[in-house]
């Protein structure tokens, strides 16, 4: 059984589809309100901040993929993080089942320096402390020899169906529309951006491969960066839309937090959109030569 905890979100559906078509049949859909994906899971409803529920949830689990999101809350990530994180390594370990992370990169400097799995966490903001913290809660975990485990840390998304980002709501959701794209501060720097579809499919392929466990990966991205300009021209392209979009300053977004709880909580990401962001998933191309990264055309294409 390969269980997923926090399975209605863009990442849990693709994991799904992932797991089954090339792993295995035998899998569990963990949320409030699972849903089928396949139409054979096994669903299960559960409370991750409830250490018996995530016990019950993991239990006959040989594989347990942890791709739970919060809403862009600082306060609700402080309280409710840390607790997600001890029970599900308390419930991995209890029942022996390995555990695959899915990380963000919010816990990195946001500066123009590459970053590769050995990059130190530096986090700018509350919501990157809390990030670094449950990272480093099961870095420590698996160097006890308390649970078995990898992590797949991924740069923001974008994709198809569901997928909550930056730049799909920004960018790609607006032209498909009709409307004008929004740029936040720049739009000259390089930007890298996983598709979601792929995130899920490299994170099912490291969770069944025995080696990948003990270590941090970072999933693959088209290496092909293209900035915000290019993506607008090229998404606008694809898409039959005309390329407009504004470009919003600091102040024109603080403005907006004024009105907005949630861009006032994602302010602390905004440095990074002010310098190149360069994430490097060379260690797993090395190692998963044959696994196909989806250019930027085809998953617009897709979507």
């Amino acid at each position: 059984m390969q269980t997923i905890l926090g399975a209605s979100g863009q990442i849990g559906q693709e994991l799904a589809k992932a797991l089954k078509a090339d792993f295995t049949e035998q899998i569990r859909l963990v949320s409030r309100r699972p849903q089928q994906v396949n139409g054979s899971d096994q669903l299960l409803s559960a409370d991750l901040l409830d250490a018996g529920q995530t016990m019950d949830a993991v239990a006959g689990s040989e594989v347990v993929y942890l791709t739970a999101g919060l809403p862009m809350d600082t306060a609700l990530w402080q309280a409710q993080w840390p607790l997600i994180m001890e029970n599900v390594i308390n419930a991995c370990a209890a029942h022996k089942a390995k555990l695959v992370f899915f990380d963000n990169t919010y816990m990195y400097p946001q500066t123009s320096a590459p970053q590769t799995e050995e990059t130190p966490f530096v986090p700018y903001g509350a919501k990157g402390r809390v990030r670094g913290e449950i990272a480093s809660m099961l870095l420590d975990a698996m160097a006890q020899g308390r649970v078995q485990a990898l992590i797949c840390r991924a740069p923001e998304f974008y994709g198809p169906g569901k997928t909550q980002s930056i730049t799909n709501a920004t960018v790609i959701n607006p032209l498909k529309a009709g409307k004008a794209a929004k740029v936040f501060l720049r739009d000259d720097t390089l930007r890298s951006l996983i598709y979601t579809p792929d995130a899920s499919r490299a994170m099912a392929l490291l969770g069944n491969t025995p080696d990948a466990y003990g270590q941090t990966w970072h999933l693959p991205c088209d290496d092909n960066r293209l900035t915000y300009r290019q993506l607008v021209t090229l998404a606008a392209k694809v898409l039959g839309a005309a390329p407009r979009y504004k470009v919003l300053k600091a102040w024109q977004l603080k403005l907006a937090g004024l009105f907005s709880q949630t861009l006032r909580d994602a302010a602390e990401l905004l440095p990074r959109y002010q310098v190149d962001n360069l994430f490097v998933s060379d260690k797993f191309k090395a190692r998963f030569a044959d696994f196909k990264v989806t250019s930027f055309e085809e998953g617009l294409r897709a979507i």
